[in-house]
C-alpha cells in the first residue's frame, strides 16, 4: 500500500517549523465531559455489535480528492501538541484528513475518569501557498495520531508510534525509523472475494502520569463483520513495547480472521537478486517470519517475492510467539542513503494467553516497487468467531532491532539465504547462520537434517564463513520437472537442536 510513503512524509514535516496564528494555539477539547471507565469502550463495542453496520460518513469531496503532493501541503504545527507546556511527559500531535484517509477519527482525552473530545480546527495545521481551499463542514475530523516523548534528549520530544488508516498502527525503538505496520484486525486476507479491512474508528488517550514513560490509548474498532475494543499500553525505549489487550464482538460469521496481524515489505535479497536492476543488493522492511511455537521449535522462513499470490500455513497449538523480522543491519547490506533499511524496527508478538488450535499465516504478494507493502503475516483460529458471540485476547508486541532477544532464548539465528544456478546444472543454497559460543570448533561433529518435498538434493556441507565466524550450510538441488519445492534444515548437536529450523519455498520464476 503507498500510504507508508505518505506516513514518511508526514513524519519529516513534523519538525518543519510553523507561522504563529492569532488565535490561543493548542489542540482544544469540548467542553463537555463523560464518565470513562475500563468498560465504557467495550460496552460501546458490544452495542455496536447489536446494530447493522454503518459505515461512518466522508469528509467533504474536496478533502478525499487531494493529490499526493496537495496532500503533502499541509502538517501539524508540533507547537499545537496535546498537552503541549504541560508537565505531561507525552505529546500527540494530529494528522489532517483527506487523500488516503477519508473518514474522520474521533479523538478524547482521559483525565481524572472523565473524557473529554478534542475538536477539529484548522488552526492546528500550517500549509503553504500551493494547499487548495477546502470546504470545512461537521464530517470533518482529524485522520490519526502521532505519540511523542523525550527519547534521546531533555525537552526534545521525538515520535516512536503513530495510528492512522483502517487499524494500521506502527511504532520503533529509539533511534529506528518507521518499517514494517500492525494491524487490529485482519479479515480474508488474500480471499478471492476479497479482503475487508476494518477501522479504527475512535481513540481515547489516558493523560500520563508525570516522568511516566508509557501511555494508555483505548481504540474501537468497526467493520461490517464485527466491532471491538482495544486497550493498548505503550512503553517507549529502546525496544517499543505495546501491551493490547482486546475483545471482538461478531456480527456475522467470521471463518478468515487474522488476529495481531503484521504488514511489511520485501522486494529483492540473495534469493533472487537478478529479476531486479537495481545497484542495492537487497530491498525489504523485513526478510524472515520467525515462529516460536508450541512445540518449543524455533523456525526461521524467509520472505519471499513471488510471481503468483502465495500463501503458507504453520499450523500450532499454543504459540508461543511470532514476528517478522529485519536481521540484516548494516548499511551495506542495502547501500540505500536514503531508505535506510538497516535501521527498520522487527516487530516480536507474544501471546497473553493460550490461544489455542490454529495457524501462523504467512501472505507474500507480488511486487514490483518498493512502495508497495506486499507481505502479511498473522495468527488465523482453527474455530469460527460465530456471530452473535465475544472472543477475547492479549497479546504483546515489542518493536526494535532485535526485540526477541529481550523475550526468548533462541538457538543459533539464521542470517542470510543465498540462491542462484550451477554451471553443470542444478541450483545451490547457502544457508549462513550466526557466529555463536554454542557452535563448535569442530564442525565435522555438527549434523545437518535436511528435507525436500520433492526433486534431488545433495547431503550438504557445513563451512565455516570467514567473514561472519558462523557455519554455513551449503547443499544442491535439482527441482526436475517441479515449479515448487519445500525445505526443511537444521544444524543439530548430538542430536539436540543447535539452529533455528529453517523453512524455504523455491518457486519457479
Amino acid at each position: 500500500m503507498i500510504r507508508r510513503d505518505v506516513l514518511k512524509s508526514l513524519a519529516a514535516l513534523a519538525v518543519v517549523p510553523a507561522a504563529s496564528w492569532a488565535d490561543e494555539p493548542g489542540l482544544r477539547l469540548s467542553d463537555e465531559a463523560t464518565p470513562f471507565d475500563a468498560q465504557t469502550v467495550v460496552s460501546r463495542a458490544r452495542a455496536l455489535a447489536a446494530e447493522p453496520y454503518a459505515p461512518r460518513p466522508q469528509i467533504p469531496a474536496s478533502w478525499r480528492e487531494l493529490s499526493y503532493d496537495q496532500y503533502r501541503k499541509i502538517w501539524f504545527d508540533g507547537r499545537n501538541a496535546l498537552w503541549e507546556n504541560t508537565d505531561a511527559p507525552q505529546r500527540v500531535d494530529v494528522f489532517p484528513p483527506g487523500l488516503y484517509f477519508p473518514q474522520a477519527v474521533a479523538l478524547n482525552v482521559v483525565e481524572n475518569g472523565n473524557s473529554r473530545a478534542v475538536r477539529f480546527d484548522m488552526g492546528v495545521f500550517d500549509t503553504t501557498d500551493k494547499f487548495p481551499d477546502v470546504e470545512i463542514d461537521e464530517t470533518l475530523g482529524y485522520s490519526g495520531l502521532r505519540l511523542r516523548a523525550e527519547l534521546e534528549q531533555s525537552g526534545i520530544f521525538q515520535e516512536y508510534a503513530v495510528f492512522q488508516g483502517a487499524s494500521y498502527f506502527r511504532g520503533i525503538g529509539t533511534g529506528e525509523i518507521y518499517g514494517l505496520s500492525a494491524r487490529g484486525l485482519a479479515l480474508k486476507t488474500g480471499d478471492p472475494m476479497g479482503e475487508e479491512f476494518p477501522d479504527f474508528t475512535a481513540f481515547w488517550m489516558e493523560r500520563p502520569a508525570p516522568d511516566s514513560d508509557m501511555i494508555v490509548l483505548h481504540a474501537l474498532l468497526d467493520s461490517p463483520s464485527c466491532s471491538g475494543a482495544y486497550r493498548f499500553e505503550i512503553t517507549h525505549g529502546n525496544v517499543l513495547e505495546m501491551k493490547i489487550s482486546a475483545t471482538l464482538f461478531a456480527r456475522e460469521d467470521m471463518n478468515h480472521v487474522g488476529i495481531a496481524p503484521l504488514t511489511s515489505m520485501f522486494l529483492f535479497d540473495d534469493t533472487m537478486r537478478q529479476r531486479f536492476s537495481d545497484f542495492r543488493p537487497a530491498v525489504h522492511d523485513s526478510d524472515g517470519l520467525l515462529i516460536h511455537n508450541g512445540g518449543g521449535e524455533v523456525i526461521w522462513r524467509p520472505l519471499s517475492n513471488p510471481t503468483t499470490l502465495q500463501i503458507s500455513a504453520f499450523s500450532d497449538n499454543n504459540p508461543r510467539g511470532f514476528g517478522l523480522c529485519q536481521r540484516k543491519r548494516q548499511f551495506s547490506d542495502f547501500n540505500d542513503l536514503e531508505a535506510l533499511y538497516h535501521n527498520r524496527p522487527a516487530v516480536w508478538i507474544t501471546p497473553g494467553e493460550d490461544w489455542g488450535q490454529g495457524a501462523i499465516t504467512l501472505v507474500e504478494i507480488p511486487a514490483d516497487l518498493e512502495i508497495y507493502d506486499n507481505i502479511v503475516s498473522y495468527w488465523r483460529p482453527a474455530a469460527p468467531i460465530l456471530a452473535g458471540t465475544e472472543h477475547s485476547m492479549s497479546y504483546t508486541l515489542h518493536w526494535g532491532a532485535d526485540p526477541v532477544a529481550a523475550t526468548a532464548d533462541v538457538p543459533v539465528k539464521v542470517i542470510n539465504t543465498a540462491l542462484g544456478g550451477r554451471p553443470e546444472g542444478g541450483q545451490i543454497i547457502a544457508v549462513d547462520f550466526a557466529a555463536s559460543p554454542r557452535v563448535p570448533d569442530d564442525l565435522s561433529t555438527v549434523e545437518i537434517i535436511l528435507r525436500s518435498s520433492t526433486g534431488s538434493v545433495t547431503p550438504g556441507i557445513v563451512q565455516r564463513n570467514p567473514e561472519t565466524k558462523g557455519p554455513r550450510l551449503a547443499f544442491t538441488f535439482n527441482p526436475g520437472d517441479a515449479s515448487l519445492v519445500e525445505f526443511r534444515a537444521q544444524l543439530r548437536v548430538n542430536g539436540e537442536p543447535l539452529s533455528e529450523v529453517w523453512l524455504y519455498r523455491w518457486t519457479r520464476a
